[in-house]
């Protein structure tokens, strides 16, 4: 626990047999984790079978493929569920470092900020964790547009690395967000309507054969949806469009 406050981390896991329990030991090696919970979403691997041998990880699986977003929603219900005051969500697949635990806790259990997010750009790390050229461009290019659409200054808005409070995931409904990957932008949008401010620590990041990435072809659908979401937030803040997203 920190300070009182009940830590628990949740994994949305899809084909990540391989990395996952590297991950699950060196988050509990950090020593703030009260509880651990993996929700697998039709893997096709072992993820499943490495995830229940791990002491202590709660494993909860989809029957059918729900979605990126599906899966965090069930991370998230789950977690207010076991009771969590902090929730940090990191992928399985050892992209994102779990040593940064300690900040991202430290920063919300002190109610510093109430999400935290896990950066690639501060720090200038995404291009030397092997980032391609053409992600960091967009991720540039939407980060930019968003921050003047949703009126906040993130160095990025695209990180699977990210920790919350329970009163932001209390507040905020999910219901109606969508199950891909669009969902994560869509979460800060809602965030960032009822008014709760988002802090962000440097975050090295690696790029390898077994870590999750999605292709040209869904990025280019996740940069449309991302682009959709801002322009529903500044049109639903002017008055002049009700989105089901910011109620």
């Amino acid at each position: 626990m920190y300070r009182t406050k009940k830590v628990v981390v949740v994994m949305p896991a899809y084909n990540a047999a391989k990395t996952v329990r590297q991950t699950y030991l060196e988050v509990k090696d950090q020593g703030l984790v009260d509880h651990v919970i993996l929700v697998d979403d039709g893997s096709r691997d072992d993820t499943v079978a490495v995830a229940r041998s791990l002491e202590g990880v709660q494993v909860h699986v989809h029957d059918v493929n729900k979605g990126y977003g599906g899966n965090q929603k069930t991370c998230y219900r789950l977690a207010l569920e076991a009771g969590a005051d902090i929730v940090i969500m990191i992928h399985p697949d050892y992209q994102y470092t779990p040593q940064l635990l300690p900040a991202m806790v430290s920063m919300i259990g002190n109610d510093l900020y109430p999400c935290v997010l896990g950066s690639r750009i501060l720090g200038g790390y995404a291009l030397k964790g092997g980032m391609p050229l053409w992600k960091y461009v967009a991720n540039r290019g939407l980060t930019a547009v968003e921050n003047l659409l949703l009126g906040a200054k993130l160095s990025e808005y695209h990180t699977g690395y990210r920790g919350f409070s329970r009163a932001v995931l209390e507040k905020v409904n999910l219901t109606h967000n969508s199950d891909d990957f669009v969902f994560d932008n869509q979460m800060l949008a809602q965030i960032l309507w009822h008014g709760f401010t988002i802090g962000e620590v440097s975050c090295p990041t690696k790029y390898f054969a077994e870590a999750s990435s999605i292709n040209f072809r869904r990025s280019t659908k996740y940069g449309f949806g991302c682009l959709g979401t801002g322009l529903s937030f500044r049109l639903a803040r002017a008055g002049v469009y009700r989105s089901k997203l910011f109620s």
